[in-house]
């Protein structure tokens, strides 16, 4: 059973539409007969991808718009908002998949720290604040889909700053979630996509990451079946996996273990017994995991 946003004459509006999951999400929403507004800071991607995106829409070019924005700017997603609902009249699923990855430690420059957080949360906020009352008021089924990211749960090494911006969305969405299903007469949902390894951007497809395809086949299926948080595996971590270190992390608070103990090598011997794996298997080589 498809989810009654995902059919035809609705719209969804992507951000980060130029490449990737985005992409692929806009292409998928589009062969479902979907209208779709698409949104990047990238211009000349996106313009690209637009074309893409049109030749698997059955209105072809009157069904496709791209809209260049900077999602850290709200100014700019009042107007992507202004943009699409003139054009179309409704939004039936807001997809906030726009990322960057700059950052870094806690001792990186406070600028890349501004700039993860301007794009990676804020940018979130920005949408939900200008799209969805208006989604409310339709008084119909929507959808409000929030991509965050397995390093906002575990915390791997690395990358504070994206980890510190997809813990925040994490709670962010949880909190959005609770506070639209218990407002009267609203039919908006929020969830979480929480995709595993996965060949995005320009990046090189490495064995074991995923294609953004493979991550939107889980994500609409999880749709269906009506899921908040929608985690996805890849080819060198199960769901299992996943469920295991989840459930270890959130252990250093429970155990009162030091943070992190998944890297710390007084645990590591504690951890493998726990997941059943060797210990470099059970932390993981990536900082995706």
């Amino acid at each position: 059973m498809t989810h009654p946003v995902l059919r035809a004459g609705r719209v969804a509006v992507v951000t980060g539409a130029a490449m990737g999951i985005g992409l692929a999400a806009c292409k998928r929403f589009a062969a479902l007969g979907m209208r779709i507004g698409m949104a990047d800071v990238l211009s000349d991607e996106l313009h690209s991808a637009r074309d893409e995106v049109i030749r698997l829409a059955p209105g072809g070019d009157r069904d496709v718009l791209a809209v260049p924005t900077d999602v850290a700017r709200p100014d700019e997603v009042e107007s992507l908002k202004d943009t699409v609902y003139a054009a179309f009249g409704e939004v039936g699923l807001l997809m906030n998949n726009a990322a960057t990855r700059v950052g870094g430690g806690a001792l990186r420059r406070l600028e890349d720290w501004q700039q993860a957080l301007g794009v990676n949360f804020w940018g979130v906020v920005h949408g939900v604040s200008a799209f969805v009352p208006r989604m409310i008021e339709q008084g119909e089924p929507c959808l409000v889909i929030n991509t965050g990211s397995k390093q906002g749960i575990t915390n791997p090494l690395g990358n504070l700053a994206y980890n510190v911006t997809k813990a925040a969305l994490k709670t962010y969405t949880e909190g959005l979630q609770h506070e639209l299903r218990n407002t009267k007469g609203c039919r908006v949902s929020a969830h979480l996509l929480v995709p595993g390894w996965t060949t995005t951007g320009k990046r090189e497809h490495k064995p074991g990451a995923w294609l953004p395809d493979q991550v939107i086949d889980v994500f609409l299926a999880a749709l269906d079946r009506g899921d908040f948080y929608i985690i996805c595996p890849d080819d060198e971590v199960t769901t299992e996996m996943d469920r295991m270190r989840i459930l270890w992390s959130a252990g250093d608070i429970t155990e009162n273990r030091p943070p992190l103990s998944r890297w710390h090598p007084d645990h590591a011997k504690a951890f493998a017994a726990f997941s059943g794996w060797p210990a470099g298997r059970a932390t993981g080589s990536r900082l995706s995991t």
